[in-house]
């Protein structure tokens, strides 16, 4: 006998929802709250979309076909669940226990699964018919051909996870602990996976066209017939020994701004790869500075002033940009995926006389970037990729949208 001969009890959606009720109100501290404990039942094909899950346990449930998109399941316990064809489109599932898993055909796409644990489970499963037995279970935790497109899947463990022919285009895997895990013919195009350790990994007849894989050592992975065009390594010793002098130029270009045009100049830094400076540029202004072709990828750039920048075909993938100013700015062609721009300016900056200077985005790559609270008034979003990015869509022209 295994865990999936195991016969599980089946709950119906008017009882789920009672104990789903319970559960909120035990999350919000609520009376009469009572924390969700559903283990070894069979939820297959109900609906938990949008439902507040944190930390509820369904340990060993079946959850096959389940309707989970925007759920919040922080620190949830799947612990070897079914999940198979599941729908997490959206959810919060930062460090839920995906241990032993089975993901088959499921969607995690736009998914937080920051911390998550998908290694190997064990589970003990009551014996049919002998009271005080149980059958040990060991699962590896799978999700061959499951779509994980534009999640965030930062420092997650899939040490010995098997992910064959799997979709983690545009996610963001900084950190993430692969391990031998199979990535056998897997998509990770655009995938940044900076500092991910991937040692042993199978990436066999695996797409990574465009990642970016700084910092993420290579060597023991197995490469037969993995397309890495397009990706981007570290800097090179080059990029690093530039490094002070493009600071200065930076620093002169933010004594412009400062003083009103007295001292210093705007910047030229055009296809210059400016991650060897770290955090130094935040903060920092740098108004008509040009930055064409520039690499910035990853960079921490919260509440930098680009005011009437160039920063066409520039890369800005995974970039935080919170609170930045880009009124004005040039980001035509840039590549923006999985950078967040929560509450930046991307208005149009005014030149006085009556007349204004719109941002322009035409043509830029914004897949699942972040844009909520950002000013996007009088923006040109011309041909741009908004695919899976959060904004407002009533700030956009209907072409954009």
């Amino acid at each position: 006998m295994t865990a999936a001969a195991f016969q599980r009890r089946r709950l119906a959606q008017g009882d789920l929802d009672l104990f789903v009720a319970a559960h909120e109100r035990f999350v919000e501290r609520r009376p009469g709250g009572r924390r969700l404990q559903l283990k070894f039942v069979d939820l297959s094909g109900l609906n938990l979309a949008g439902r507040n899950l944190e930390e509820a346990d369904f340990s060993g449930a079946s959850l096959e076909g389940a309707k989970l998109g925007g759920a919040r399941l922080e620190r949830a316990v799947l612990f070897c669940c079914d999940l198979k064809g599941a729908d997490f489109t959206g959810a919060n599932l930062r460090r839920a226990d995906f241990r032993g898993v089975s993901l088959r055909g499921a969607s995690l796409a736009k998914a937080d699964l920051t911390e998550a644990d998908f290694r190997e489970g064990v589970i003990a499963v009551p014996h049919a018919t002998r009271a005080l037995e149980t059958i040990r279970h060991q699962r590896q935790g799978v999700a061959d051909g499951a779509t994980f497109s534009g999640a965030t899947l930062d420092r997650v463990s899939m040490d010995g996870f098997s992910a064959n022919k799997a979709d983690f285009s545009d996610c963001s895997m900084r950190g993430a602990k692969l391990t031998g895990a199979n990535f056998k013919d897997a998509d990770l195009s655009g995938a940044i996976m900076e500092g991910a350790e991937v040692g042993g990994a199978n990436l066999s007849g695996a797409r990574l066209v465009g990642a970016v894989l700084t910092s993420c050592r290579m060597e023991t992975a197995r490469l037969e017939k993995t397309d890495l065009s397009g990706s981007l390594r570290d800097p090179s010793p080059e990029a690093f020994s530039r490094a002070e002098q493009l600071y200065q130029k930076a620093l002169d270009a933010n004594a412009w701004a400062e003083s009103g045009g007295v001292f210093g100049e705007p910047a030229k830094l055009e296809g210059e790869d400016l991650r060897p400076l770290g955090v130094r540029l935040k903060a920092l202004k740098l108004p008509a500075s040009s930055l064409k072709g520039a690499c910035l990828v990853g960079m921490d750039l919260r509440g930098m002033g680009f005011q009437g920048a160039n920063l066409e075909g520039a890369d800005l993938r995974g970039t935080d940009l919170r609170g930045a100013d880009l009124r004005g700015a040039r980001l035509a062609g840039a590549l923006m995926g999985k950078a967040d721009l929560s509450g930046a300016q991307l208005s149009a900056l005014p030149l006085g006389g009556g007349r204004t200077l719109p941002t322009n985005l035409t043509k830029a790559r914004l897949r699942y970037a972040r844009l909520t609270g950002a000013d996007l008034a009088d923006a040109v979003f011309d041909g741009a990729d908004l695919t899976g990015a959060a904004y407002d869509p009533t700030q956009l022209p209907p072409l954009a949208a």
